[in-house]
């Protein structure tokens, strides 16, 4: 017979979740988070090459929402997704999608060259890229004969 240590505080953990998703899908009232519009677009960052590489997905997005900022070595991009004014609060059986403003933020290495950013917008996703300096590139040292 195997003895399992019984963690009192785990299934609390447990049954809060479970009461609280029960309670948001009786009443059909969204999240805080969704009930104020905030949400987080995913990212991926990257090394390419001799730049650092960040994608965001933002569908639904138009390119003149968003804004994108690099201030004290901090690239910061800001953006809004309006919800689609067709479909009222009344007709709408369900939304999951989120709307509202967003942003995120991103301390730079200092072997990034913040004042050469540049961000490329398409098919909903936005790509910044950011180039190394120069010192911080590799270099190939040539050897001599002794």
């Amino acid at each position: 017979m195997t003895l399992v240590r019984w963690e009192p505080f785990r299934d609390l953990v447990g049954i809060q979740e479970r009461l609280s998703r029960l309670l948001s899908e009786s009443t059909g009232h969204a999240s805080i988070d969704e009930a104020y519009g905030a949400w987080t677009p995913p990212v991926d960052i990257f090394e390419k090459g001799d730049h650092l590489v960040i994608r965001a997905e933002v569908p639904g997005v138009d390119k003149s929402d968003m804004d994108i900022r690099v201030e004290n070595g901090v690239l910061q991009v800001h953006g809004v997704r309006k919800a689609d004014p067709d479909i009222a609060e009344k007709t709408a059986y369900r939304r999951e999608r989120a709307y509202g403003n967003f942003t995120r933020s991103f301390t730079l290495p200092t072997t990034m060259d913040a004042s050469k950013v540049s961000a490329k917008y398409r098919d909903g996703v936005l790509e910044v890229t950011i180039p190394k300096v120069e010192s911080a590139k590799p270099k190939k040292v040539h050897i001599e004969a002794a």
